[in-house]
């Protein structure tokens, strides 16, 4: 079990704000300047910085943070544990990002149900983003994402490669021959919302070539990767998303790729959990199960 003191730290991180964190523990604020001023007396360390009565993590708070999170998800996950050897049904908890949800772990997961049907399974789908929050807060043993991630906080390894591409319906005809990036800004873009880790490799690419998504004249926020096909099929515009995505209507006819030449990105598919980890050999476990 953790330290109530360290309970106190890690809230008074996620709200920068002493106040707060008191009232989220439902303790004074008095003794949540004590138990910061224990942890710095013991670890001889400043946790917090002050200025203009705002406070920040110092050098040495952020990395009482990343230990003091992973301590927290590994202590629920002994929990869940020790339960387990207490004779109460085993579970699984992990997220997944929409791409990933939809044209990845189904298979997997058929797969680990017909070997342990006694398994309780949650699976969370989510963006990048928010998947992350969840991993810290201890809500989720590991995550399998498209997006970017925190490499000093998450240990990872690489499920698979997936090609990026841009793609338009089979009737659509764009305004003028789309050869490079440019020539796509005067069409109208439909793309996911921010935060979502397709979203997020696009945007880097465009960073990259010193563009923006404000280049495009009109631009669509849809957070459904079924309803921006649809959309796409159906003749409203181009999208950039994960070839694997689209696999079956490209098969059929229903979308189109653009072969743009300045326009080629792979990114990966990725397995973490928190660095540092008692249990890295479990979710290492875990990944080559579900990797078949």
């Amino acid at each position: 079990m953790l330290d109530f003191r360290v309970h106190t730290f890690l809230a008074v991180c996620k709200h920068m704000n002493f106040t707060r964190a008191a009232e989220e523990l439902n303790i004074t604020q008095p003794a949540v300047s004590q138990h910061i001023r224990y942890l710095e007396e013991l670890y001889g360390i400043k946790l917090f910085d002050y200025k203009n009565k705002k406070i920040r993590l110092t050098e040495a708070g952020a990395l009482l943070h990343g230990v003091a999170t992973t301590m927290l998800h590994d202590d629920i996950h002994l929990q869940g544990r020790l339960k387990e050897l207490r004779g109460q049904k085993a579970s699984l908890t992990f997220g997944v990002t929409l791409t990933v949800g939809e044209f990845v772990m189904p298979k997997p997961v058929a797969r680990f149900l017909r070997l342990y049907p006694q398994v309780n399974i949650k699976m969370t789908v989510a963006n990048t983003q928010e998947l992350l929050k969840k991993l810290s807060s201890g809500e989720l043993d590991f995550a399998l994402v498209e997006g970017f991630f925190a490499k000093k906080e998450y240990d990872s390894l690489v499920y698979s490669t997936e090609k990026y591409i841009a793609v338009h319906g089979q009737t659509y005809v764009p305004q003028r021959k789309l050869t490079r990036i440019e020539d796509t800004f005067s069409e109208r873009l439909i793309i996911r919302e921010a935060g979502s880790g397709t979203r997020e490799i696009f945007e880097r690419y465009l960073e990259s070539r010193n563009f923006q998504l404000e280049d495009y004249e009109n631009v669509a926020e849809i957070s459904n990767i079924s309803a921006i096909k649809a959309l796409i099929e159906e003749g409203c515009g181009i999208t950039f998303l994960y070839e694997r995505a689209v696999r079956q209507e490209l098969e059929e006819g229903k979308l189109v790729s653009i072969p743009l030449e300045d326009f080629y990105v792979t990114h990966d598919f990725t397995f973490i959990w928190r660095r540092g980890s008692i249990f890295s050999d479990y979710y290492q476990n875990l990944f080559q199960m579900i990797r078949g």
